[in-house]
């Protein structure tokens, strides 16, 4: 791997559909977040789907048997179940608590390490979410007491545990986190450069665009480069940085037949897997596929139906912007919605 840190996110309904831990080719991989575990009210880490979670736990620990260099990583929160993080971060001895159950549970289940997913400190997230302005300087305080008390049950067990986080690509998370002090608790931390422009946008637009474009546009503009520096900027080194890159994208209905579909309005969208993409829309009468040659990222478009999506021409972009740029890797969103592996594959390949 040349050093190259490849994380992909395993999320655990994923099972309900047949996408089991089984299917994943572990040995394109250096890591795996699980994806979720919940915040139970006493500000402990509970199962988020105990019905599949140990199922699934029993056949992602049986995938170091190919890949003994494999880790594995419990990833707490995410959009849905960040909304106690705040309350976990406030004092202390809620720290502790947090902390202390987090320790327990990697070695009840066999974990490499933890990956804070919490979206997000201060502002955004859920409406929901209990938030402070204090967060932010909580949200430092966390990561130490976690990298404390990892260090000292891994100096017990003779190993070292892991502590990771991801978080968000734009501007507000590097106000709003103290990106130039939680570095050293954290092995690296994933950005989550995706989901740049969705269904929430008035007008259709990319996912996950590479670079700023000097298109007009009628809504706000940002990229994953914009991300990357926006922690970069504020001190966050580019060796502790993985690059997040979407295995999905986003299609759009009723679109205006204008500019090839791109920047105009819509009515109803959804997020779409690469493997619908391919099975329905890529090479399906009537669809053009278009690139945009500052963006660096592929869309079709039907003259109805905006798809923005990401394929191995942009992902190679993407692999040479993290190899040119000194970044550690790149993680996946999610792997299930690459089940026949065109996309990790090319990812894989494209990092070595």
């Amino acid at each position: 791997m040349n050093g190259r840190t490849i994380v992909g996110y395993y999320a655990a309904w994923a099972a309900n559909t047949g996408f089991t831990p089984a299917q994943i080719d572990a040995t394109r991989l250096t890591h795996i977040n699980y994806a979720f575990a919940n915040i139970g009210p006493d500000l402990r880490i509970t199962l988020g789907y105990p019905y599949i979670d140990p199922f699934n736990f029993t056949l992602l620990n049986a995938l170091k048997q190919t890949n003994p260099e494999l880790k594995t990583l419990i990833s707490v929160g995410g959009w849905t179940w960040s909304g106690l993080f705040s309350d976990i971060a406030l004092t202390d001895a809620s720290r502790r608590t947090f902390s202390d159950s987090c320790v327990a549970f990697i070695r009840q289940y066999g974990f490499d390490g933890v990956d804070i997913d919490w979206e997000y400190p201060v502002a955004g997230g859920l409406p929901t979410n209990i938030r402070r302005p204090e967060d932010k300087r909580n949200f430092t305080l966390l990561l130490q007491r976690l990298r404390e008390d990892l260090d000292a049950q891994g100096s017990i067990d003779g190993r070292h545990y892991l502590l990771t986080i991801a978080g968000g690509s734009g501007s507000y998370y590097a106000q709003n986190t103290e990106l130039s002090l939680i570095h050293p608790y954290l092995d690296y931390a994933c950005i989550m450069t995706y989901d740049i422009h969705g269904t929430w946008d008035t007008y259709t637009d990319f996912n996950a665009p590479l670079y700023l474009n000097n298109d007009p546009s009628p809504q706000y503009k940002w990229s994953v480069d914009s991300g990357v520096r926006s922690w970069t900027q504020a001190s966050f080194p580019t060796e502790k940085l993985v690059m997040g890159i979407p295995f999905y994208g986003y299609i759009y209905g009723s679109v205006n037949n204008f500019n090839y579909g791109l920047y105009q309005p819509f009515s109803g969208a959804n997020s779409i897997t690469f493997a619908q993409v391919s099975a329905y829309y890529l090479n399906s009468p009537g669809f053009t596929r278009y690139f945009h040659p500052q963006s660096k990222v592929p869309w079709l478009f039907n003259g109805s139906i905006f798809i923005s999506y990401d394929d191995a021409e942009s992902i190679r972009f993407k692999t040479d912007y993290i190899k040119s740029n000194g970044l550690r890797g790149a993680m996946i969103w999610e792997l299930s919605q690459d089940p026949n592996r065109v996309l990790l594959y090319f990812l894989y390949n494209s990092l070595q």
